[in-house]
């Protein structure tokens, strides 16, 4: 008999018990919304696709988050994104968020970001191509405004650019 080790998320378990609390009220108080769907254009075999991690993932060559902003401010969430190439690998990649564990993007990158099944899946022919570039930027941003205002529209220009027909958001 195998054993397989599941982990439970915790996502309140860096805040003090007030902030807990308060949090958890939010979460109750949150109204059921309709999710958007899109039908696909494209046959998915056809289709280019792009990963967005909420994981605050960076390149170790790039700029980190601000993770000093986040200490101060825990309220805060650096509002930047980070572009990584579709050949990035977990030696390549840093986790910059306060709000995660470190260990889970150093034992598999693919948990936060699945880049390997994404290439996996178009070698198979399942879709036509992985983006050549992919992105993170820092979840838990409670004050959207600048990221969704500055940093946002610069990354469906890359997108197009990049001739994205599919979006996947892979929570972090």
């Amino acid at each position: 008999m195998e054993t397989q080790l599941q982990y439970q998320v915790d996502s309140y378990r860096f805040l003090d018990r007030a902030v807990k609390k308060m949090v958890r009220s939010w979460v109750r108080m949150e109204r059921p919304r309709e999710i958007p769907w899109t039908p696909l254009s494209y046959p998915l075999s056809e289709s280019t696709v792009a990963l967005v991690s909420s994981a605050g993932l960076a390149l170790k060559t790039d700029r980190p988050f601000d993770q000093d902003g986040e200490q101060k401010n825990p309220w805060w969430g650096d509002p930047s994104i980070r572009v990584l190439p579709k050949t990035a690998t977990g030696s390549d990649i840093a986790l910059y968020h306060l709000h995660m564990n470190p260990k889970i993007a150093a034992q598999d990158l693919n948990t936060l970001l699945p880049l390997q099944p994404l290439q996996e899946l178009e070698q198979r022919g399942e879709i036509g191509h992985s983006a050549e570039h992919h992105y993170s930027y820092m979840g838990y941003t409670l004050q959207p405004r600048t990221l969704l205002e500055e940093y946002v529209p610069e990354m469906i220009r890359q997108m197009k650019c990049d001739e994205v027909n599919i979006v996947v958001l892979v929570p972090g």
